[in-house]
């Protein structure tokens, strides 16, 4: 036997070793190896986009790494527990934003946080994941499309979260824990009627919103949104300088680490929220269309493992847990971009930051358990 033979012997050997390991972990290969590699480009990313700091750096990749070890220990957990506890992590992580209202620690004119001593997090995050579960259980034995009083306690269930976190205040956060549980009753199949009544309703709820419940720095996000050069040194200044440099990055972009805008620092909150202006200035139209495609890739693999799930709990959940990883890309690719107000969502795996990571990470691991291909699977 030649020696090609013997090495091509020895790697298949290897994939199918590896291929067994993740099946027997319950991971998904394609997607866990998608999510590294947006991983593996975030941390490059983040490296330029932060001046080449070390530390930012080595951060990122200790949460990534707490990411992945939530995600596979959450794999490991059966879906039928998943859906029993998903009704007491709804009530935990409700008292906790209540505890928050009246006892949370303030920081940067916000009260979103809650300090048990030993470690201080966002209740918020949990309610990202809560939400849709809780929804996803409370449909999974009733029929469907849901009736109009199934409609209306999950639009409670739904509401009062998202308007605590709204108060906090941290609009993007609300927004996205909307979306989350509003994913599950379109799944469960929202007749049209409602639907059209809904879009109906977003006009009151719109005004009403505007006056007493956005704050003033919310209220000008919306209108620099509509005209951001009518104060291009004040609210404008953030998506002007995005949008250069976007468009300073041309197809080619300008090299790794060569970014004007990005790395002479005229590029605000150039590692978190706006980091994908510094893939457009970098890498150029290149850059983020490999990068959207990532995302995609990602996204569709999720909706593909949700079609294939056991039961009506496990393809509403996960479902719900892809399409809002959804919203995270195409909200802060909206805003960056100029085509969204910006409201504060990171870019999932690329921006700087943890909480927001591992809690996406947590979720990827429950769809991974909702859909895996277990010997028995419990109804």
């Amino acid at each position: 036997m030649s020696l090609d033979a013997i090495d091509s012997s020895r790697t298949q050997r290897t994939l199918t070793g590896t291929a067994q390991l993740l099946l027997a972990l319950h991971l998904d290969g394609p997607l866990f190896i998608a999510l590294c590699m947006v991983g593996a480009v975030g941390s490059i990313v983040l490296f330029s986009a932060s001046g080449s700091s070390l530390d930012m750096l080595e951060a990122q990749l200790m949460r990534f790494a707490l990411g992945l070890i939530a995600m596979i220990m959450l794999a490991q957990v059966p879906p039928r527990i998943i859906r029993n506890t998903a009704p007491v992590a709804y009530v935990i992580g409700l008292i906790m934003l209540l505890l928050v209202m009246f006892t949370g620690d303030i920081a940067m004119g916000a009260q979103r946080w809650l300090d048990l001593g030993f470690v201080r997090f966002q209740p918020s995050e949990l309610m990202k994941l809560a939400v849709p579960l809780a929804c996803a259980w409370f449909l999974h034995e009733r029929p469907l499309p849901p009736s109009l009083t199934s409609l209306l306690v999950l639009a409670l269930g739904i509401g009062i979260p998202t308007l605590l976190i709204a108060e906090q205040p941290d609009l993007g956060t609300s927004l996205l824990v909307a979306a989350g549980g509003g994913m599950v009753v379109l799944m469960a199949g929202l007749q049209f009627r409602y639907i059209l009544s809904v879009i109906g309703l977003l006009v009151p709820v719109a005004v009403v919103a505007w006056h007493f419940l956005l704050h003033d720095y919310q209220k000008q996000r919306v209108l620099t949104f509509l005209d951001p050069q009518s104060d291009p040194l004040g609210s404008g200044y953030h998506i002007i300088q995005s949008q250069i440099a976007i468009g300073s990055g041309g197809v080619f972009g300008k090299g790794y680490l060569n970014g004007s805008q990005a790395q002479l620092e005229f590029l605000p909150e150039r590692s978190t929220d706006f980091i994908f202006a510094v893939v457009g200035e970098e890498w150029g139209l290149i850059g983020l269309v490999t990068v959207i495609l990532l995302f995609m890739f990602v996204i569709g693999r999720a909706l593909y493992l949700s079609a294939t799930a056991h039961d009506t709990f496990s393809r509403l959940a996960s479902g719900s847990l892809a399409l809002t990883f959804c919203v995270y890309v195409f909200v802060n690719t909206g805003m960056v971009t100029g085509l969204l107000p910006v409201v504060g969502v990171p870019l999932p795996f690329v921006s700087y930051g943890g909480t927001a990571m591992v809690t996406l990470m947590a979720g990827f691991g429950i769809l991974m358990s909702l859909c895996a291909k277990r010997k028995l699977v419990s109804r």
